[in-house]
């Protein structure tokens, strides 16, 4: 199934675009995330008592976690504007040189995605983020000759899912690196609840609770379910997401009680079916499913992991037992 087709899927999808409007807009509005909010509070409070830019900024974690809210938090606590872009939307050194030649003082330029950068645009960076300055080559050959540009001090805010990936020397010019990790129910609860009313739409605790817990830690997920399920609610004339409602839509869509989908459970039994539980590697895996590699890396093995039902070893992946009793099927440990 390809991964745009999933409700369950933690990338962005066109049909997320209404949750642009309802993004957080202040630290005390962001659900969850409390140590980096904490930490980035007091760094945001103390540049502005020095008058001086934030430090560069690198928020690393799974898709979906609010990594682009947060860049847009820090923004309006500085008091400043934000110039959004993404790694694979810069291709040239002209490009990164332009966007940065048009901030002002104290911008933040937002950059999703930054383990995608092409070398010779993280080059230009280097110097942009340690001395607020590029260089740039005029002419060719003997006459070439360097020409090093000021620009505004900015705050950088890189955004990945990848952090292994970002080379070693972008990754030491950021000053505060943070990592977002999956959501508890509790507070996607509270986000379940914050969702529906900007949509109008009453929902009960029992639902909001059915929602948050097969939205797999994600809030991007369960905005999205929250959606869905008022849909299922209008149809049937109610007024109000009950645990039914929700429990039933959530059915019709294919998730099951822990947010596991169609393809989250052909994986689980590709493993325990094909490869007799594991170990199996990953490319091995890959091949089997049809799934991508770093798919199952980035999009489905966080969640399966954060539930216990995989492992990783050094000779590949295994089910645990808690992923067969999940599927319904007898665990055999081989001991008899």
């Amino acid at each position: 199934m390809p991964e745009h087709d999933r409700i369950t899927t933690e990338t962005y999808l066109s049909e997320d675009e209404f949750q642009t409007s309802i993004r957080p807009r202040r630290f005390d509005e962001y659900v969850g995330q409390e140590q980096v909010k904490k930490n980035l509070s007091v760094f945001i409070q103390a540049a502005k008592k020095r008058g001086e830019a934030l430090d560069h900024v690198l928020l690393y974690g799974p898709p979906g976690l609010g990594k682009t809210t947060l860049a847009g938090i820090i923004a309006s606590e500085m008091g400043v504007n934000i110039r959004v872009t993404s790694g694979p939307a810069i291709e040239k050194a002209a490009d990164i040189a332009g966007i940065l030649s048009n901030l002002n003082e104290m911008d933040v330029l937002f950059i999703d995605e930054i383990h995608r950068l092409n070398k010779s645009v993280e080059e230009i960076l280097y110097p942009a983020m340690e001395d607020f300055a590029f260089d740039i080559i005029m002419g060719k050959g003997p006459a070439a000759r360097a020409l090093r540009i000021d620009i505004p001090k900015f705050t950088l805010i890189g955004a990945t899912t990848r952090a292994g990936l970002l080379s070693a020397p972008l990754r030491d010019r950021f000053g505060v690196i943070s990592r977002l990790e999956l959501y508890s129910p509790e507070e996607l609860v509270k986000i379940v609840k914050r969702t529906a009313g900007i949509l109008n739409f009453s929902i009960s605790d029992e639902g909001a609770a059915e929602i948050a817990r097969r939205s797999r830690g994600t809030p991007r997920i369960a905005n999205r379910l929250v959606k869905r399920a008022r849909d299922f609610a209008e149809v049937r004339d109610s007024s109000i997401i009950t645990a039914e409602i929700a429990s039933i839509s959530l059915k019709s869509l294919d998730i099951d009680s822990l947010g596991l989908d169609f393809v989250d459970r052909n994986l689980l039994n590709c493993i325990i079916k094909k490869f007799g539980g594991g170990p199996v590697g990953l490319e091995t895996l890959s091949a089997a499913t049809g799934e991508d590699i770093s798919t199952i890396e980035d999009i489905y093995e966080p969640y399966l992991l954060q539930l216990g039902f995989i492992n990783k070893t050094p000779r590949g992946r295994v089910a645990t037992p808690g992923a067969y009793e999940h599927l319904g099927i007898p665990f055999n440990d081989g001991s008899k």
